[in-house]
């Protein structure tokens, strides 16, 4: 797979450009602030539906203007498709393939598949863990766009039965009697969305789990396979039926939801466990490891959702947005030999000198809001 032609209208920096890509490296060098993330963030943005730097769209639409476009040519195995969204800030976005309208925006994510290394990859080590569930369900999504409709109706009765849970937390008598009433039939709601995703999170790290070793082996100094891991950590005991588990988990933290006014239980609630060191004695990699440990680390996520994907059978366009200043010349040179067999890599920096050669080919520079290719 791979993008073609990506043409962007008042997405962020951009009132207009279009730019021809090819499969294989292309790197995108300019200083800082000139636009070159933003060329490869509208890629992402294609594959995800959200952007690997804000939480928000309206950040997305260039200072003015209403609405920001986004439109790709991508080829994969031999066919091509021209994939748009619309973005609205404050209302509702809009998405076409071939010029044809989809229902729902979220019918266009992972139709291009992305995997995005950037120096804010730290988070997912060192950050909330919220920043762990959002990595891991943005791979499952990846795997399986439908999760994305099973997420949002997650949120959507996260949401509802936060707010019923206030509501019986101060009614009285045949108001509280029927907040309580409902509020069971929200309980079974909850666990029953709940339990497809936290079974698909327990599928996806058993499935990433070797591919990280494998890639914390080849981008930190002297380690083996066996030293970097992964665990899933749910706020119930995981067993046959999750849904069951998920509701017997509510029922014995009745008493304190309803005092908090918030759910206390379910995927929202989760943790992604991430450990070093000889299996015997592993040791959280937040808190305890280097700067450069947690950098390898995190590095080593982002590979390991890569060949996964990889191993799905469809090659994932490769984003490295600004990671070589961030290394040494070695590591360099190994995070390269490792991704050059990739498809379509695309490479930001801010000096030529510091993406490797074997990624530099065809080269474009970035200045003032122009996109020039380097002959």
């Amino acid at each position: 797979m791979h993008v073609a032609h990506l043409t962007l209208h008042d997405f962020r920096s951009y009132a207009d450009i279009d730019v021809a890509l090819e499969p294989g490296a292309t790197a995108f060098i300019g200083r800082n602030g000139q636009g070159k993330t933003n060329l490869v963030e509208a890629i992402d943005y294609l594959s995800r539906l959200s952007s690997h730097r804000v939480a928000t769209d309206a950040p997305l639409v260039r200072a003015g203007a209403d609405q920001a476009i986004v439109r790709a040519s991508v080829v994969k195995e031999g066919r091509p498709a021209l994939l748009e969204v619309e973005l609205n800030p404050g209302r509702a976005n809009r998405a076409r393939i071939n010029r044809s309208p989809l229902p729902r925006p979220r019918e266009i994510v992972g139709l291009v598949r992305t995997v995005v290394f950037s120096p804010d990859d730290l988070t997912l080590v060192k950050g909330d863990p919220s920043d762990r569930r959002k990595f891991l369900d943005d791979l499952l999504i990846l795997r399986s766009p439908r999760l994305a409709g099973v997420r949002a109706d997650y949120d959507r009765v996260l949401k509802q039965r936060n707010s019923l849970l206030k509501t019986a937390g101060v009614a009285r008598g045949s108001s509280r009697d029927a907040a309580m009433s409902t509020l069971e039939i929200w309980d079974d709601n909850l666990a029953r969305v709940g339990a497809e995703i936290l079974g698909a999170r327990l599928r996806l790290v058993e499935d990433l789990r070797p591919y990280l070793g494998k890639a914390y082996e080849a981008v930190a100094r002297g380690a083996s396979r066996d030293e970097a891991d992964l665990e899933y950590k749910a706020s119930v005991e995981p067993g046959d039926d999750l849904q069951q588990a998920l509701l017997d988990a509510i029922a014995a933290r009745r008493k304190e939801e309803l005092d908090r006014g918030i759910s206390l239980v379910g995927p929202h609630r989760d943790e992604l466990l991430l450990s070093l060191g000889d299996p015997q004695l592993r040791l959280p990699v937040k808190g305890y490891a280097s700067h450069g440990e947690s950098w390898s680390f995190a590095l080593a996520l982002r590979l390991a959702s890569y060949d996964l994907l990889r191993a799905d059978g469809d090659d994932p366009i490769l984003v490295l947005d600004d990671v070589f200043a961030e290394l040494d010349a070695e590591r360099r040179q190994q995070l390269a030999e490792l991704v050059a067999g990739a498809e379509q890599v695309l490479v930001t920096a801010a000096v030529a000198a510091d993406v490797p050669e074997s990624l530099q080919g065809v080269r474009f520079l970035v200045a003032d809001g122009t996109v020039t290719r380097d002959e």
